[in-house]
């Protein structure tokens, strides 16, 4: 990072699903004179739109929005190729004299840009599988002891029913030799690369429930059940990563008469509630987010991004 040149500037805007992130996105692109970096895991698939809130194509043609659309439903596509690909449009749009909101709820990407990714390398999947095992034989507090004699810093803030978080400490030592509470410091970034303001959309609990209810209704409306059944005739099968998100994963299992259209509606709705409910937790734990209810606020936190952004171009 050249220090002689100050940090570009970006907006992020997170919180949880149907809490109205893109609409402001688009309403604070508007008076900005900004361009958008999706941060929404399943919209940089092709080919899933409905499912996934995409912004149409009128709202596209308004706003350029970046990395919507760019891999195909049975690529594999990561938190790092994530953090590669928005680098680079923010320097494309800061180059252009533009600037740069970052929006969506998938709190691992945007970690991943603005901090560096601290989760931990791959899994050869034998590893992964025989350590499963292990868990199944002897439990999840004698596994949590195991992780203990080589990582006790991890450990110590592991609860034993956190299985997935063990197995995956485990696998890295043994992948690596290192202890994941060291891999991921460092593999931090050691040093700030944007300055950013990060904004977090408040919505009451029954508010944001009774949202997602209607967002779902009207994904099925919009065509829901088609846009998945086109997915599946196309080869794009219900393993895949994108056709196991929300939404998608419901919708396949009716089509393959595994649930009735009833049983995928209520699914849906309650899993939709859940990820809203865990992506809270995730941007609640970030000191760095300043929380607003929108649209009620509009006003001020217009003035507070603009102030952001003026204050380095004053």
């Amino acid at each position: 990072m050249n220090h002689s040149l100050p940090l570009p500037k970006i907006l992020v805007i997170c919180g949880p699903t149907a809490s109205g992130k893109s609409d402001l996105a688009l309403r604070l692109a508007r008076e900005l004179d900004a361009e958008i970096v999706n941060a929404d895991s399943m919209q940089v698939y092709r080919r899933l739109d409905i499912g996934t809130a995409k912004p149409g194509p009128e709202q596209q043609a308004e706003i350029p929005h970046h990395l919507i659309d760019i891999a195909e439903p049975d690529e594999l596509f990561s938190a790092a190729d994530y953090a590669v690909a928005a680098d680079a449009a923010i320097r494309d749009i800061t180059g252009r004299g533009k600037r740069v909101v970052i929006v969506g709820g998938t709190g691992l990407y945007i970690r991943a840009l603005l901090k560096g990714l601290v989760d931990s390398p791959g899994d050869t999947g034998e590893i992964r599988a025989a350590l499963r095992e292990e868990a199944d034989r002897i439990g999840n507090i004698a596994m949590l002891e195991k992780l203990r004699l080589v990582d006790p810093e991890l450990a110590a803030n592991l609860h034993p029913n956190n299985l997935v978080r063990i197995i995956r400490a485990l696998e890295v030592q043994q992948l690596t030799g290192i202890p994941l509470s060291r891999y991921q410091k460092e593999h931090a970034f050691s040093e700030k690369r944007y300055d950013t303001l990060q904004i977090g959309i408040s919505v009451a609990r029954p508010v944001l429930y009774e949202r997602i209810e209607r967002r779902v209704d009207q994904m099925l409306a919009d065509g829901l059940l088609a846009e998945v059944e086109a997915l599946l005739s196309a080869g794009f099968g219900d393993g895949l990563k994108s056709m196991r998100s929300i939404g998608y994963k419901e919708s396949a299992a009716h089509l393959l008469g595994k649930l009735s259209l009833e049983e995928a509606v209520t699914l849906i709705k309650r899993d939709t509630r859940h990820y809203a409910k865990r992506q809270l937790t995730w941007f609640k734990a970030d000191p760095d987010i300043l929380w607003f209810e929108y649209p009620e606020k509009f006003a001020t936190i217009l003035q507070h991004v603009i102030e952001f952004f003026e204050r380095r171009e004053a």
